[in-house]
């Protein structure tokens, strides 16, 4: 669970983030690059509500803490970053024809995998309650469309 929610733990996504929009951007993927790294919109966004909302994480005498986090506890933010930033690779492997069909379904499933588990990683972890991770896939999912819809509209 802890190498789950890795993925999410600052400096990675950014380091993730940056790599993935550079591969994208050598292999002449310059708008999907642009839109890998809009994905990042999903950390300013969390912030904001965190702060908005201010809800306490799960405390060592409710539930087994084994990640201690420092911010408030909804949205989780990491499951609003995998669901953007996996969600629209996802999308991007689905779309993107001209890419080879091993590394698609590669990428596709182990971010679908990594969308499907974050939710538990960080409930089992204790750094979440289950409305949290919820509130963060949903606001993902909600950030996710526009995103696509946007590159759509981009793409035309």
């Amino acid at each position: 669970m802890e190498f789950i929610s890795w993925f999410g733990a600052f400096p990675v996504p950014m380091f993730m983030g940056f790599v993935v929009a550079i591969i994208f951007y050598v292999f002449k993927f310059r708008t999907e690059a642009l839109f890998v790294i809009l994905t990042f919109v999903s950390g300013l966004i969390s912030t904001v509500i965190k702060i908005l909302v201010n809800r306490p994480r799960p405390t060592v005498n409710l539930v087994r803490i084994v990640e201690i986090a420092k911010q408030q506890s909804f949205p989780s933010g990491h499951t609003l970053f995998y669901t953007i930033f996996f969600g629209f690779l996802l999308f991007l492997m689905w779309n993107l024809k001209q890419i080879n069909l091993v590394l698609r379904i590669v990428v596709a499933l182990l971010s679908a995998v990594l969308i499907i588990t974050i939710p538990f990683s960080r409930i089992y972890l204790g750094a979440h309650w289950a409305t949290d991770v919820l509130g963060g896939f949903m606001l993902g999912l909600i950030c996710l469309y526009f995103i696509v819809i946007l590159y759509l509209k981009k793409a035309q």
